[in-house]
């Protein structure tokens, strides 16, 4: 398979579309909606991080109502219909947001953009996985992360010509423009949803992989299962993590993490206004350096994965960027927070195609709409809506400590139940 990615024609056709979205898409989402957006808003609300939570809850909580009544359409019917209904909303969502000047206009705009989200994770992802071929997955996983990240790094490299250009302040007119260049790259990825095809995605191929739950002394683990089994010399079955268990693991530890996540993501381009006087130059640099590091930080997990097993990989580097959190809470000098926010981002976010993988790879086809429903929450309502927690942890005080500590022992609690899967999912080939 790896052979295959240096030949970019011979992907499936789905996939390679999936990767060019996801580079455009990342582009546009790279330039206007993380920092730029944030600061947009934080701005516009007059310094208010409890506004700037709730913003971000509008879209979690639409996304939410829709989310798994897409995903059950999405098993019964078409997925590529489902994309195509998903882009018309993401084209009226980004047209409000272009022209958005008050606070309504924008909770508007990131409500309809909640549906767009709904309708397209469950889809996308289910078509996606399939598109590739079961038991190989997390290469073909990392290498879009890495577009993603591709992406994630060129737009706020843009962003500083931009603001070369336009001035190097926290300015809202200033903001407007910016996101408005963005937006024009959000656009062209939506354009690119109607292109899927249902009829292009693999058969048999792409299915789930039987998988047994016990096994005895004289048995070996058979073929290119991705479950690994008890070797030890023992004369009674050992019990395995039985298989219907483990995506549940999977994805109530995403979940969680999603629920911390959401609590400080969105407020570290505050965090670096407010506490260490960042311009947005730096912030863009940070911004594009983090993401380049979490593609790279991919590739590696998935990498030392195949020797140490998914799970241990994603427990490690969960347990690194969790560490890393802790040290940001002492409030560092700006040169150590630059290097530890980088490695925050890069290794927590390397977990994400080693969880998707293992997830693909037992859920059945027919399954699959459904099950991306559940991951979108934990990215969808519980990402957006926990940071109206964050937004009120750091109050008008800007109590940015409070708020990192809180979301370490969440992400505590996300990453060790990972552990029950040591024994149970082995590496692949």
């Amino acid at each position: 398979m790896f052979q295959k990615l240096k030949s970019f024609r011979n992907l499936n056709h789905n996939v390679r579309l999936v990767l060019w979205f996801t580079l455009m898409q990342s582009l546009g989402r790279g330039i206007w909606m993380g920092n730029v957006l944030s600061s947009f808003i934080y701005l516009l609300s007059d310094s208010s991080s409890q506004l700037l939570g709730l913003t971000s809850a509008a879209t979690g909580v639409t996304m939410t109502i829709v989310v798994f009544p897409s995903g059950f359409l999405a098993d019964r019917f078409r997925r590529d219909w489902m994309l195509k209904a998903a882009a018309v909303f993401g084209l009226i969502s980004a047209g409000i947001l272009f022209f958005a000047n008050t606070l309504t206009m924008i909770f508007i705009s990131l409500i309809i953009w909640g549906l767009y989200q709904g309708l397209t994770r469950p889809s996308l992802e289910a078509l996606f996985a399939d598109s590739v071929p079961s038991g190989d997955r997390s290469v073909i996983y990392s290498w879009r992360q890495m577009f993603g990240q591709i992406g994630m790094a060129i737009g706020p490299f843009l962003n500083i010509i931009l603001f070369l250009i336009l001035g190097d302040e926290w300015d809202l007119s200033i903001l407007k423009w910016v996101m408005g260049v963005g937006l024009i790259f959000s656009l062209i990825s939506l354009a690119m949803m109607f292109l899927f095809s249902d009829k292009k995605s693999l058969g048999s191929l792409s299915d789930s992989i039987p998988l047994p739950d016990t096994t005895t002394e004289n048995e070996e683990p058979q073929g290119d299962l991705p479950f690994a089994f008890d070797s030890s010399r023992t004369k009674t079955k050992i019990p395995l993590i039985p298989t219907k268990f483990i995506p549940y693991i999977l994805v109530g530890c995403n979940i969680i993490i999603g629920l911390g996540a959401g609590m400080t993501v969105k407020f570290f381009p505050i965090f670096f206004m407010e506490e260490y006087t960042m311009s947005p130059i730096l912030v863009q640099i940070i911004s594009g350096l983090t993401s380049i590091a979490t593609g790279f930080s991919g590739l590696l997990a998935q990498r030392y994965s195949k020797a140490n097993g998914r799970p241990q990989m994603i427990f490690l580097v969960q347990a690194v960027a969790t560490i890393c959190l802790g040290i940001i809470a002492t409030y560092p000098p700006m040169w150590l927070l630059i290097i530890i926010f980088i490695l925050r981002g890069s290794f927590m976010n390397a977990a994400q195609p080693l969880s998707r993988s293992i997830l693909m790879d037992i859920i059945p086809k027919e399954k699959r709409g459904l099950w991306n429903s559940l991951e979108a929450l934990a990215w969808g309502l519980f990402w957006n809506v926990s940071a109206v927690v964050g937004g009120y942890l750091i109050g008008p005080n800007n109590n940015f400590r409070l708020n990192f500590l809180v979301t370490m022992g969440i992400y505590v609690f996300g990453t060790l139940p990972v552990i029950l899967l040591f024994k149970s999912v082995a590496s692949e080939k």
